[in-house]
């Protein structure tokens, strides 16, 4: 019979495979909706409204299967850390998903007319590229726990936000020619992709609180010495 801790590991490995299956998910999903929403691609739209249904379909069985672990298993300290976090990343990468999923019904219903003027395109460009490196940085932080790229995610968010404020400068200045649709579409889209930031950071600092018990909501920098701390203690 296998001891209790064996198996409590083998089930928390198998929530892991599945949150870092789902990470893929989305990464792919916001790959696709850039795909979509600035080359007018409808396969690449309706592939990302059709793959939403498995990113939340893996946020169901990675909930249930912690909720199983905690009702079983009644981790404590570290592992409790660890099942709750997972939760939450969970529920991080599913909204994600869903902003992904957004974006691309913005471009299906456009098509085959581009959602955004061209005076906007290149600054969806940027974000398109930001969101994209990011959602691919998680998943290596993932696996990695990385504390330097942790801080990187974190801090790195100011630069997305730089990019967002830039839309509403070139929305209210004369040369802008969108129409209203077109107005309303760009501010959108502008929101869904400054949140894809914003969970990013989120996830960031939840997979820090599993790596060192700090939360580094307010000071990044002081993750490592709160490990060591933990460490120590």
């Amino acid at each position: 019979m296998k001891h209790m801790r064996v198996i409590f590991n083998e089930e928390l490995n198998q929530v892991a495979d599945d949150l870092d299956h789902m990470a893929h998910r989305v990464h792919t999903a916001i790959e696709g909706a850039g795909q979509a929403l600035l080359h007018q691609d409808i396969d690449a739209a309706q592939q990302v409204i059709d793959g939403d249904l498995e990113i939340d379909a893996l946020e169901t069985s990675i909930i249930n299967q912690c909720v199983q672990l905690l009702a079983k298993q009644g981790p404590v300290a570290t592992d409790l850390r660890v099942v709750v976090s997972t939760l939450r990343l969970a529920s991080t990468f599913e909204r994600m998903g869903d902003l992904a999923r957004h974006v691309a019904e913005i471009a299906r219903r456009t098509y085959p007319q581009p959602a955004l003027p061209a005076e906007i395109t290149n600054i969806f460009v940027r974000m398109q590229a930001f969101v994209s490196n990011v959602s691919e940085q998680l998943i290596t932080m993932l696996s990695s726990k990385d504390e330097a790229l942790i801080e990187r995610i974190i801090t790195g968010d100011d630069q997305l936000d730089d990019i967002h404020r830039q839309i509403f400068t070139i929305i209210n200045s004369d040369a802008w020619t969108g129409s209203k649709q077109q107005t309303i579409d760009t501010v959108l889209l502008g929101r869904f992709y400054e949140r894809f930031g914003d969970h990013a950071v989120s996830a960031a600092r939840r997979v820090g609180y599993i790596v060192s018990g700090f939360d580094p909501t307010k000071e990044p920098q002081n993750m490592h010495s709160a490990h060591e701390d933990t460490v120590l203690g």
